[in-house]
């Protein structure tokens, strides 16, 4: 199907629910939605992006700016996943626990604002990942139009950035809690520790970066790309900076970024892909 026939596809279907809340995170399949969203229903669209301890502060900026660049109505709610010991165990399904609380905040504003659906940002290539969350999404209802029009990443980029959306080339980003591997336990010190140790990278020029939380080391993933411009003399700054963070170890991953690169434990397991 080619990329018109797959937006008109998703405009329909989207007019089609009347009125709906857009679950978002100021990435770029979610802001598509949202946009999408705006474009046909208008006043009847109502973005939400959560406020917890696993998202970066740099987010929620991002955000505003998105919400505002679109002109679409936007709030904030407090998600508390944190108090859940499910959640903070970081088993291999932590994702269900996240999403379950937020599908859950979703579904008040929902009932209490009158929004019959409630709509994500899935896409078709996140369903050969593992994304536990998706399971949360179905158990609660919640709509996924781009995986039912057929989008796939290379599509959503391409039509953001026929739309002149700003992000049409922002990379993946995903909860702090992904930085740490599975079985340790996610506390609010190690991510603020992850938040300001990225938020050092990003202010240094670097665009796609994970900083992963190995115990008491830091392991930086780099877009390939920028891989050179981690010089001795940034690697010297960041290295004292990090330390001071309260990281003992810090080094650069010479295979750089990959998405769900603490996922790769668990495809050797179980083989789910």
């Amino acid at each position: 199907m080619l990329l018109k026939e797959k937006t008109k596809k998703l405009k329909t279907l989207i007019q089609k629910m009347e009125r709906v809340i857009v679950a978002f995170s100021g990435g770029v399949d979610s802001t598509l939605v949202l946009a999408i969203a705006h474009k046909v229903l208008g006043e009847n669209v109502l973005a939400v992006t959560a406020e917890s301890e696993s998202v970066p502060g740099r987010e929620k900026e991002a955000c505003l700016r998105l919400a505002e660049e679109i002109g679409t109505n936007h709030i904030f709610i407090q998600t508390n996943e944190m108090d859940n010991p499910n959640y903070q165990a970081n088993p291999t399904n932590r994702c269900y626990h996240c999403k379950t609380e937020l599908y859950r905040c979703l579904k008040k504003v929902a009932s209490e604002k009158q929004f019959p659906f409630i709509l994500n940002g899935i896409n078709t290539d996140d369903l050969g990942d593992y994304r536990p969350g998706i399971d949360a999404a179905r158990e609660n209802s919640v709509r996924s139009p781009l995986v039912e029009a057929g989008f796939n990443k290379k599509n959503i980029r391409d039509l953001a950035k026929q739309m002149e959306l700003s992000i049409w080339d922002k990379p993946a980003m995903a909860c702090l809690s992904s930085r740490i591997p599975y079985g340790e336990q996610v506390s609010q010190e190690k991510l603020k520790r992850i938040e300001k140790a990225e938020d050092l990278l990003f202010s240094m020029g670097f665009k796609q970066l994970r900083v992963r939380h190995l115990g008491e080391t830091a392991k930086i993933e780099l877009g390939k790309n920028e891989i050179p411009q981690f010089t001795p003399n940034i690697e010297e700054i960041v290295k004292e900076k990090f330390q001071a963070l309260g990281f003992q170890e810090v080094y650069l991953d010479p295979k750089g970024y990959r998405m769900g690169s603490l996922n790769e434990v668990l495809k050797e397991k179980t083989n789910y892909v």
